[in-house]
């Protein structure tokens, strides 16, 4: 293989920009749930337009795993470059489209009807999209900075994370409720539409990472490939769930620790500041003493702590231990995270990269972190310990430990010979 391609500072931007746009619609819809349902299911009891508009949220994880296998699938025969094209092409039609759709007071019932129908367009393109970029980062990077440059993966959604609650904060303190369900959303959606026309233009300029033999010389997974992909498919399962749990930490806060709103918000922010400043930290660590001591070091640590920073949150339930536990919680789980993505990509040949990558990262998405919520509020229920959380997600890391324990080294650092 050949030296990889000069890529600009712009142009990784443009290539991560996917991501960032992903977590910054999950929290906007999460934010306004309560007023996109008023908007699209004005039922006469408030619970159930909410419980509608959640569900026609959560369908968007249903074509996840179908776009990542399709577009993916495409990464690997056309290249890169045209299936981040398509993806990112799809995801800004998606958004607009549901930001610009008229009410159900406007036309009726075509309104939650469109919803739905933006909503798996946007799941599909969404699905399609890490499975390319992350193939192109992996091809792009110098070899002995490929986690670094994944982590961009990571760091610019906890970015978005960031700005999503900026940007939810300041249109609620700054609108009256009724302009909020109105059309303060949509203002919000299309505010991170915004970037969509200027990622398009510069991926336009990208330089193609898949060499024409790979593309050339498609061929079915073997069976030990299989195998292998099913325990990345446990170690990405494990890194999701913390992740989901983390982000749904102000639910945590309000119904458990009695935190208002705003307070528990806080945690929310503290998780995504986390992500942005040590992301880069776990990758550039993995590039220079391997993928499984990250992986196994972060993972492992975060297990074994977890239950315990749970414990400290309930036990105290101040804003400064929620932020204290949550700051060390993210820390961990950001370090490790870029060596899991760095592995799968190193793993695989150039040839099904692209869609390997796609469908094992929307398969997690679309089981576990669409579900992560459901089981956790499920799970506190029905045992009705404030600790159930904690429980599930320490049982995934714990099996996610045991995973990574039997994948190979892949980082060029440990392999050359």
């Amino acid at each position: 293989m050949g030296e990889p391609p000069k890529v600009s500072r712009t142009q990784l931007a443009a290539v991560v920009a996917g991501n960032a746009l992903e977590f910054y619609d999950f929290l906007i819809f999460g934010f306004f749930a309560v007023q996109i349902g008023a908007v699209f299911f004005p039922v006469k009891d408030s619970t159930g337009s909410l419980l509608l508009t959640l569900g026609t949220f959560g369908v968007g994880f249903l074509t996840r795993p179908l776009g990542g296998a399709l577009i993916g699938r495409l990464g690997d025969r056309i290249g890169r470059k045209p299936a981040m094209l398509f993806s990112f092409s799809l995801m800004g039609l998606s958004i607009v489209g549901l930001a610009l759709t008229p009410s159900y007071a406007a036309i009726g019932v075509a309104a939650p009807v469109l919803v739905v129908l933006f909503r798996l367009v946007q799941g599909f393109a969404l699905g399609g999209e890490v499975g390319p970029s992350t193939a192109f980062l992996m091809e792009a990077a110098p070899a002995d900075k490929r986690a670094l440059y994944v982590s961009l993966q990571f760091a610019t959604q906890q970015a978005a994370t960031l700005f999503a609650g900026i940007v939810g904060v300041v249109l609620a303190n700054l609108l009256t409720p009724q302009n909020l369900s109105a059309w303060g959303w949509r203002v919000a959606m299309l505010l991170g539409a915004c970037v969509v026309p200027l990622a398009l233009a510069i991926r336009r300029h990208l330089p193609e990472t898949l060499e024409q033999h790979a593309a050339s010389s498609l061929a079915s997974p073997t069976l030990a490939q299989v195998g292998r992909g099913l325990l990345t498919l446990l170690v990405m399962a494990c890194a999701t769930i913390t992740t989901y749990v983390l982000i749904g930490i102000n639910i945590f806060a309000t119904q458990t620790l009695g935190l208002t709103p705003a307070q528990a918000f806080g945690g929310v922010i503290i998780a995504g500041l986390m992500g942005v400043l040590f992301n880069p930290v776990g990758g550039w660590l993995s590039d220079r003493i391997g993928r499984k001591p990250m992986m196994i070091g972060a993972f492992g640590l975060l297990c074994a702590i977890g239950l315990p920073c749970f414990m400290v949150m309930d036990n105290l339930r101040t804003p400064a231990a929620l932020y204290g536990m949550v700051a060390v919680m993210g820390m961990l789980l950001a370090l490790g995270l870029p060596s899991i993505m760095a592995q799968i990509g190193e793993s695989l040949p150039p040839g099904m990269r692209s869609g390997a990558i796609g469908i094992i990262y929307a398969v997690a998405i679309s089981i576990f972190g669409g579900t992560t919520n459901l089981m956790v509020t499920w799970l506190t229920a029905k045992t009705g310990s404030p600790l159930a959380p904690a429980w599930y997600m320490c049982g995934a890391l714990a099996l996610g430990v045991l995973s990574m324990l039997t994948l190979r080294e892949t980082a060029p650092v440990k392999t050359r010979g």
